[in-house]
């Protein structure tokens, strides 16, 4: 049976843990929670980010939380809650999923990504472009 995004979508935010604005602006102030934006970089510098958020572009993902790969990032090692957004929501629900069926335990997404961070009017940081060589 074909599966369309749809059904994707609908499997994963069956499964993980959503968390609106409200809650999110309060797990900010924690340490032991790590944002982990997974906007791709031109939107990242177009539109800004999350302070001290974890830049993980959504195609890397498994390739970063895997210890066995050789791409992987000790910092979804670390014993913590990590948070992923991106632009709606969309992405960062499938990324939980993934995330959870990886082996990360402490995962949720928040609730209409970036865009609803924006709109409930919670501090954006702007990303500075990096001079092209």
């Amino acid at each position: 049976m074909k599966k369309g995004y749809k059904d994707l979508l609908a499997e994963a935010e069956a499964l993980v843990e959503a968390v609106d604005t409200a809650e999110a602006a309060r797990l900010q102030a924690s340490d032991n929670v790590v944002f982990v934006d997974l906007r791709d970089p031109r939107e990242r510098e177009r539109e800004g980010t999350i302070a001290h958020a974890f830049s993980c572009p959504r195609g890397m993902l498994e390739f970063w939380i895997d210890p066995e790969s050789p791409y992987h990032k000790p910092i979804f090692a670390e014993d913590k809650l990590f948070l992923f957004y991106c632009a709606s929501g969309w992405r960062s629900a499938l990324a939980t999923k993934t995330a959870l069926e990886m082996g990360l335990e402490n995962v949720c997404h928040l609730e209409g990504g970036f865009s609803a961070w924006r709109e409930a009017g919670l501090p954006v940081e702007a990303i500075v472009a990096k001079a092209k060589a």
